[in-house]
């Protein structure tokens, strides 16, 4: 499908997919992820230190910093995998570690290298997203034994309750795939297994099951790694789509003339935070110099 098609799936659905920010339930002026002097090490060795930070509903942001410099790290924190050593995490208004609404995150893994071997269509990934929001409350009596289930077999009994659960989407659930898919530009996409697709449709096929999931928060860990330029292109540009429909965007990139072109805020990291704030001034700045090294400027194609 080209574009030019995505542009229009796009645009006929804005009236009718609700946005993050008409679904979102965080109170207002209440942060997405709000980070407080966080520390976190390996075992005796420090990754962040003393990290503050905080991202409001609808926010553009990317996260930069050289290769070791902890961005995979800060992120764990903020999704609450890993719970800091020091400081506070808070997500959607509530500790980060202890954060159990999944519904209200959408994940998208750096290559999506996962998908690479799962012999499934591209509507079932996305139809993964309709699951958090399919409970007990549509299982039949019998089906309610999935918990003592569990404790006996707990491999087999995730297998059938997936099953269960994927067998009792609504109408409205299926509705609600096939319009990510059609946001997405994936529509045409639908019955192909992942395995067969490119690096960037798989990318939005992940994108599709996030917003499947009715999604506030999309955060994508160095999502274009290894995907041509033309889809590189593409891709942001869908990012923005989402983004001016309400979506929350945190980039974690290695690309730093993607950042400068795409996300309204940056944070610089290399352990410690050396710049947060506006792109333009982010551009302006000497922390790319100093959290990168002399060369960081052409990099990022600011080299003026």
């Amino acid at each position: 499908m080209s574009s030019q098609d995505t542009d229009s799936a796009t645009a006929e659905r804005t009236d009718e997919r609700p946005t993050a920010a008409t679904n979102a339930e965080t109170p207002t002026g209440e942060p997405v992820i709000d980070l407080r002097d966080v520390a976190f090490g390996y075992t005796a060795t420090p990754v962040v230190e003393g990290v503050s930070l905080a991202v409001d509903p609808g926010e553009y942001i990317a996260v930069v910093g050289p290769n070791g410099s902890g961005k995979s790290t800060l992120m764990q924190l903020m999704l609450g995998l890993l719970e800091p050593d020091a400081g506070r995490a808070r997500l959607f208004g509530e500790r980060a570690d202890r954060f159990d609404d999944g519904e209200r995150l959408g994940y998208v893994a750096q290559h999506a290298s996962a998908a690479k071997e799962m012999p499934i269509t591209v509507r079932e990934v996305v139809k993964m997203g309709r699951y958090p929001h399919v409970g007990f409350d549509r299982l039949s009596a019998d089906d309610r034994t999935v918990a003592a289930a569990l404790r006996e077999d707990p491999v087999e009994t995730v297998r059938r309750a997936a099953n269960a659960v994927s067998g009792r989407l609504a109408a409205e659930d299926w509705a609600i795939v096939d319009d990510a898919l059609a946001t997405v530009g994936m529509s045409a996409f639908a019955d192909r297994r992942i395995t067969q697709l490119s690096g960037g449709q798989r990318q939005r096929a992940f994108i599709a099951r996030a917003l499947a999931g009715e999604a506030d928060l999309l955060v994508l860990d160095e999502p274009t790694v290894g995907v041509d330029a033309e889809s590189v292109e593409a891709f942001y540009d869908l990012l923005g789509e989402l983004n001016a429909g309400g979506i929350t965007v945190l980039l974690i990139e290695h690309d730093l003339g993607a950042v400068v072109e795409q996300a309204d805020r940056v944070v610089c990291l290399n352990r410690e935070v050396y710049f947060d704030g506006p792109t333009d001034e982010f551009v302006d700045s000497d922390a790319l110099a100093r959290a990168f090294g002399a060369g960081a400027r052409s990099l990022a194609g600011v080299d003026r």
